[in-house]
Parts: C-alpha cells; sequence; structure tokens
C-alpha cells in the first residue's frame, strides 16, 4: 500500500467517526440528544436577579454561595414547615459541600414564628421580598407544581428548580454535579 492511501486510511480512522457525529448533531436536523442527567428542571433562558430585580433583599445580601429558595407567599403551614425540613435535610446531605450553599426562606406578609425558625432551622435566612417572589412564581415551569425549591448560583443566576414531589436524594444528586463542576461558590 502506498503511503498516501495509508496516511487516508488514518485520516479517515480518526477523523471519520467526528464528522459523522458533527453531520448527525448539526447538519442532519434530525437527531440530538434527548436525555439528560438533573433530576430538577432548568430555567431557561437563565435570569441574572442582579439586573431584573437590583434592589432585591436576596441581591443585597451579596452573597458568594449556592442559595435554595423554598417561597411561599402566605404562613408557614405544614407543607411550608415540611418544604423547610427539606430544605436543612438536603443541604445536610450535601456533607463536605454543605458550606458552599444557604438555605433562604421568601416569605409572604406574615413572617415565619422566630422562634421556630431559631430553633428548627439554625442559619436559614428569612426575607420578604413581593417582586422576587412574583419574579420566582412567573419562571417556574406551568406544568410543574409550586411549592417547590429554587437553585440560584453565586451569580445571582436563577439555575433550576426542583419540584416539591422529587425525592430530596435526587435535588441533592443535582446539587452535588453542580458544586464539583463549578468553580465559583
Amino acid at each position: 500500500m502506498s503511503g498516501r492511501r495509508q496516511l487516508l486510511l488514518v485520516l479517515l480512522v480518526f477523523l471519520g467517526p467526528l464528522v459523522v457525529a458533527a453531520w448527525l448533531y448539526f447538519g442532519s436536523g434530525g437527531w440530538k440528544p434527548t436525555g439528560t442527567s438533573n433530576h430538577g428542571t432548568l430555567l431557561e433562558p437563565i435570569v441574572n436577579l442582579s439586573d431584573v430585580l437590583p434592589g432585591s433583599a436576596l441581591v443585597e445580601l451579596g452573597n458568594t454561595s449556592w442559595l435554595l429558595v423554598y417561597s411561599a407567599g402566605g404562613p408557614c403551614d405544614d407543607a411550608c414547615q415540611n418544604a423547610l425540613v427539606r430544605l436543612r435535610q438536603s443541604r445536610l446531605m450535601l456533607g463536605n459541600e454543605m458550606s458552599r450553599v444557604q438555605r433562604v426562606f421568601l416569605h409572604g406578609p406574615v413572617a415565619p414564628d422566630r422562634v421556630f425558625v431559631e430553633e428548627q432551622h439554625p442559619g436559614l435566612i428569612t426575607i420578604r421580598d413581593r417582586g422576587l417572589a412574583e419574579l420566582l412564581e412567573r419562571k417556574r415551569p406551568a406544568q410543574i407544581a409550586s411549592g417547590g425549591i429554587y437553585l440560584i448560583d453565586p451569580l445571582t443566576n436563577l439555575v433550576m428548580y426542583f419540584s416539591p414531589e422529587l425525592d430530596p436524594r435526587e435535588m441533592v444528586e443535582d446539587l452535588k454535579h453542580l458544586l464539583e463542576l463549578s468553580r465559583i461558590g
């Protein structure tokens, strides 16, 4: 076999799969990967809270951590208290990475019982921000139940929504994956 044929064969072996994959992904228009590994719902397009709500109490925290935000419009009933426990347990399940995540309770006009928060949920940040609550509700996918947990990155980008039916272990799996890949917060 001549040197030119050998070179073409080597190029075909190495570049052939790349060309076929690029054609399948970009050129044919018919095949794109459909599966994802995340359990939460990515909120697209990404919204930066600093840009949209510059005066928000959450933005003013000057945070450098990932935030898990639970929003409740009314008094903290049983569902709310269960969500706060889920929020606390999920953060604890992160183990060594839990210092990179803070919990935020975005409450309505009625502030939560201070004793309840201090005894049951130490470290929980409680704020009232009507504009933020409205934005979060608008960004939540309509087909997914309300009462879930939002994820905000250290750059104040609204990233993900975890539905209330989602198993906390799956939420923690997503969080661990993000924290592993992230160089911020």
